[in-house]
C-alpha cells in the first residue's frame, strides 16, 4: 500500500468520528454523554465508510477524468443558473407557482444542464482550450502520456540505457501489482524462473537510484483479473498511458487492445547507424551464406551483413563494400562485395545491386 494514501484515509476517519461526536453531542438531548458519543462514533465510522466506498468506486479514475468532470459540472451549472434565472424573470414565475413546483422545475433544469455539460465536456476533451474575445489560442495538443513498465522489458538490460538518456525522466511508472508479482516469482522452485524475477527486480532497484528519472509507482489492482498481461492492459487503459515492452506478442495484439505499445527491439533496430551503399566495412567472416562463395557476418549492433567472395576468408577480417541495404521485419541486412582487390566503380556497383536482387529473399527467413 501507498503510505501517504494509507496516511489521508486514517486522518479523515478520525476526522469524520470527531465531528460526528462533536454535533452529535450538541444538538441530541442530554448533550455530551455516553449515549450519544456513542451514536456520534457509529455515525463517523458510517460516513467514512462511505468516503472509503467512493474511494474505490473511483480508484480507475486519474486526474484527467476527475478535472473533465468538474469543469462540466461548473459550466452545466452556469447554464442551469442562466436558464432559470431568465425563465424566473421573463414568465414571472415567483408570483404564478407555488415554492414546490418552483423548486421542481428549478431541479430539473439543475439537473439536465450538469448531465449536458459533463457529457458535451468528455466527448469534446481535445477540444477544450483556453478562449478569449477577438482572440483564439490554438490547441497545442502537446499532451505526453506516461510509460507503463512490462515485466518482459526488465529482463532486458536496455531499458537501463534507455532510462539515463533522460528521454523517459517523469514517465516512468510500475504497478505494484506487477512487483508482488516479481517477489512470488523470485521465490518459484524452477531455477530459471526464480533468476529472471531475481533479475527485474536488481533491474528495478537500478532505475530507482538513476537521477531525475523519478520512477513512480501505482497501486491500481483488478483483482477481478488473474492475467497480469490483461492487468496491465487495464491500467494502460486507466491511466491513459503507453507500454514499454519486449514481447513480440504483445506488440501484435495492440492494435486490438486499443493501446500503443513501444517494442525495445524495434526501438533498437530504428536507432542503428544507417550504412549506404558504396561505403565500405570492415567484416570478420563467421559462416558460409546461403548462396555459393557467400560468407556471412555481423556488425557490432547485431546487424547481419551477407559479403559476396566472403566464403574464403571464414574467421578472417576483411574490407568489404556495401551494396544494399533491406530493411526486413526481424532487423536490417546488409549485402556487401569483398574488396580486397579493387573498390567498385559506381557502374560496377549498380551491375553488383541487381544481381544481388534475386538473392534478397533468401535472407529474410534467417
Amino acid at each position: 500500500m501507498n503510505p501517504p494514501l494509507i496516511f489521508a484515509r486514517i486522518t479523515f476517519f478520525f476526522i469524520c468520528i470527531l465531528l460526528a461526536i462533536t454535533y452529535s453531542t450538541a444538538i441530541l438531548p442530554g448533550h455530551f454523554n455516553v449515549e450519544n458519543v456513542a451514536i456520534g462514533f457509529l455515525s463517523g465510522t458510517l460516513f467514512s465508510g462511505i468516503l472509503w466506498a467512493c474511494d474505490l468506486a473511483i480508484k480507475n479514475f486519474n486526474l484527467r477524468q476527475f478535472n473533465l468532470v468538474t469543469l462540466g459540472l461548473f459550466f452545466g451549472y452556469l447554464m442551469g443558473l442562466i436558464i432559470s434565472t431568465t425563465l424566473s424573470q421573463v414568465f414571472m414565475l415567483n408570483t404564478l407557482m407555488s415554492f414546490e413546483k418552483l423548486a421542481a422545475i428549478t431541479s430539473g433544469i439543475f439537473l439536465f444542464t450538469c448531465y449536458l455539460g459533463v457529457i458535451l465536456t468528455i466527448r469534446a476533451a481535445e477540444e477544450i482550450h483556453l478562449s478569449i474575445p477577438f482572440v483564439r489560442f490554438r490547441p497545442t495538443h502537446q499532451k505526453k502520456k506516461d510509460i507503463l513498465l512490462d515485466i518482459s522489458i526488465l529482463t532486458d538490460p536496455r531499458i537501463i540505457d534507455l532510462a539515463t538518456s533522460g528521454l523517459l525522466d517523469h514517465h516512468l511508472i510500475f504497478p505494484r501489482f506487477a512487483l508482488k508479482e516479481l517477489y512470488y516469482l523470485a521465490d518459484n522452485s524452477d531455477e530459471n524462473i526464480k533468476a529472471k524475477a531475481r533479475k527485474s527486480l536488481d533491474v528495478i532497484k537500478k532505475l530507482e537510484s538513476i537521477p531525475h528519472l523519478s520512477l513512480r509507482y501505482v497501486d491500481n489492482d483488478f483483482p477481478e483479473i488473474k492475467d497480469i498481461n490483461a492487468k496491465l492492459t487495464y491500467l494502460a487503459r486507466a491511466l491513459d498511458a503507453n507500454i514499454i515492452t519486449a514481447d513480440i506478442n504483445r506488440v501484435q495484439i495492440s492494435d486490438i487492445e486499443g493501446i500503443r505499445v513501444i517494442n525495445i527491439n524495434f526501438l533498437s533496430n530504428a536507432l542503428k547507424p544507417i550504412t549506404t551503399a558504396g561505403e565500405c566495412l570492415n567484416i570478420k567472416i563467421q559462416r558460409y551464406g546461403k548462396e555459393p562463395r557467400q560468407g556471412v557476418g555481423y556488425l557490432d549492433d547485431g546487424t547481419m551483413v551477407v559479403v559476396n567472395g566472403g566464403a574464403e576468408f571464414i574467421g578472417e577480417v576483411i574490407r568489404t563494400q556495401v551494396l544494399s541495404v533491406k530493411h526486413t521485419s526481424s532487423g536490417r541486412m546488409i549485402f556487401c562485395n569483398a574488396a580486397e582487390d579493387k573498390i567498385l566503380s559506381e557502374q560496377e556497383l549498380q551491375q553488383s545491386m541487381k544481381n544481388l536482387e534475386n538473392t534478397h529473399n533468401n535472407y529474410y527467413t534467417l
